[in-house]
């Protein structure tokens, strides 16, 4: 018994030094928490920053009910600062660190901690500073990405400390970003200095290239000449990433131009259409994906994720079943007469405009771009969007589909040997006009799936068909009539040659020059970059 008493005592006497640091550390944040209270609005700062450095683990807290306007103090006496609850008509108020309610308040003489917008500002940098010792990867990042932005030197003692445990490759290198801005904007060592200009210029991103051309402005005349070189190393890097991105523009826009010509391709050269209501079987395809999307969120909105890739066969079947229609009704009745088909199947893109118009009405339908869709990433100095890289991906799955069937199939062969000699396909036993028929609505169902894509990056409406079809016949006539490589080809040449070319000439007047260009071309070849020889080749 006697033992147990004094483990006892022994214990409480250990215990009491850390009880009293403690008390005393709470006493001080209290003290800290009391002094935002005080003073006009530069002291309030400065209580802030102080609270920040003391690095309690309530500061966050304070911080946020600080700037969410729960704070008050006495106007008349000051004294502590309190945390209100309660309505306005009946306030409460406790300590704001230990939530303890604090009794016999006057809110008469209660009057809220007021900040301005630089304080919130000052708020703001101090909650990312604050989230830079979380656990979330994506929280911590974010807060050395505001300060970053921010890059206050106040914060460089605390950025030192963190920056040292920080294990994420990323996060580090944002965070030593963002020690050498402060570096630039204190008092440190001109050697300091001249590491802090070598980490920022390694970044080699348009950032470091303000930041490196406004630090120009103050920096010792000792060190300009080496901001001057990194600058200049800086702006021919991007000048090559800029012609790297525009190439991607290109390829992106390629690819679209690819998806919506190479339908065409086939009704064209196989079949020597002109098949004016081609943009139509594209705008139905998009449409297609609208009702498809609207029927999953209403029905089976687990599957919503889901709806875009549900689109692909629904859109390709519909806008092919259309198109089989179409041949059936008006096209079989015109072949050998191109102006008659022309003006036939602008006759029926006019029908389809309108049959949209009178069922959706005129206005845009939105289609939802699904999670995996969304955003974008950064590839070296590359920005990616997610939806235009699926894009480029859909298409050439397509395009490589499509090359399997033509080649490997008995459709393709049939196919191919109606477009290089049809009396003799007939005489072999073919059915040239279910060939023609089935050709068709293949390319209309290609188009459809093009409608898909579209409704990603563009609006859904009676015309959008009309914004791709002229581009679409320049890719076909570019590339070889009938001929899916010089489809491939003109397309992705196309769309690269209109990205270097908008920046100068702008988006209208570089279509003109591009289509001034084919021109010039088709002179030259008139049977494009990939001649095939055909039916419509041999009249």
């Amino acid at each position: 018994m006697f033992r147990a008493i004094k483990i006892f005592l022994l214990t409480i006497c250990l215990a009491l030094p850390a009880f009293a640091t403690a008390l005393e550390a709470q006493d001080d944040i209290h003290a800290l928490v009391d002094a935002l209270g005080a003073g006009g609005f530069p002291q309030r700062e400065a209580a802030i920053k102080a609270l920040v450095a003391s690095g309690d683990p309530h500061v966050g807290q304070i911080l946020q009910q600080l700037s969410d306007g729960q704070l008050y103090v006495n106007s008349e006496e000051g004294g502590p600062v309190l945390l209100q609850g309660g309505t306005d008509d009946e306030p409460t108020y406790s300590d704001p660190i230990t939530g303890k309610a604090v009794a016999d308040i006057d809110p008469d003489y209660m009057s809220k901690v007021k900040i301005n917008n630089s304080l919130r500002g000052v708020i703001a940098s101090a909650m990312s500073t604050l989230t830079l010792l979380s656990p979330d990867r994506s929280a911590r990042l974010s807060a050395a990405q505001g300060l970053l932005k921010d890059s206050d030197p106040s914060n460089l003692e605390l950025l030192n400390s963190v920056l040292a445990d920080e294990k994420d490759a990323e996060i580090k290198n944002t965070m030593e970003a963002a020690r050498a801005v402060m570096m630039l904007k204190s008092d440190v060592s001109a050697e300091d200095k001249k590491a802090a200009i070598d980490t920022i210029a390694a970044r080699g991103d348009r950032n470091a290239l303000t930041i490196l051309t406004t630090a120009m402005e103050t920096a010792p005349d000792d060190l300009k000449a080496n901001i001057e070189a990194n600058i200049a190393g800086i702006k021919r890097n991007l000048a090559l990433w800029d012609i790297v991105q525009n190439v991607w523009y290109g390829l992106s826009l390629g690819s679209v131009l690819l998806l919506a010509a190479i339908g065409l391709a086939i009704t064209f050269g196989v079949m020597g259409v002109i098949n004016m209501a081609h943009g139509e079987m594209v705008m139905i395809g998009a449409y297609t994906t609208y009702v498809v999307q609207e029927h999953i969120a209403s029905n089976f909105p687990e599957l919503a994720t889901y709806s875009l890739v549900i689109a692909i066969p629904a859109a390709f079947l519909f806008t092919g079943f259309v198109g089989l229609v179409i041949e059936r009704m008006v096209i079989r009745y015109l072949y050998g007469r191109p102006l008659e088909t022309l003006l036939a199947t602008w006759g029926v893109s006019l029908i389809l405009q309108q049959a949209v118009r009178t069922i959706f009405g005129p206005t845009n339908r939105e289609v939802r771009n699904p999670s995996w869709m969304s955003g974008a990433f950064e590839l070296g100095g590359l920005s990616i969007t997610w939806n235009r890289m699926w894009i480029i991906v859909f298409s050439m799955i397509v395009f490589v589909t499509l090359l399997l069937l033509l080649k490997r199939s008995a459709f393709g062969l049939q196919m191919r040997a109606v477009t290089q000699n049809r009396r003799m396909a007939s005489s072999m036993g073919i059915r040239t006009g279910w060939v023609d028929a089935f050709t068709f609505a293949l390319g209309s169902g290609i188009a459809g799936m093009a409608g898909v894509a579209l409704s990603q990056i563009d609006n859904v409406s009676p015309n959008l068909g009309q914004s791709y079809i002229i581009d679409s016949f320049m890719v076909v006539v570019f590339g070889g009539v009938g001929n899916l490589w010089g489809t491939l080809v003109g397309a992705l040449s196309l769309g690269v040659v209109n990205k270097f070319l908008e920046p100068f000439a702008g988006a209208v007047l570089g279509k003109i020059l591009v289509l001034v260009l084919i021109i010039l071309f088709i002179q030259k070849r008139p049977r494009g970059l990939f001649a095939l020889k055909g039916r419509a080749v041999e009249a």
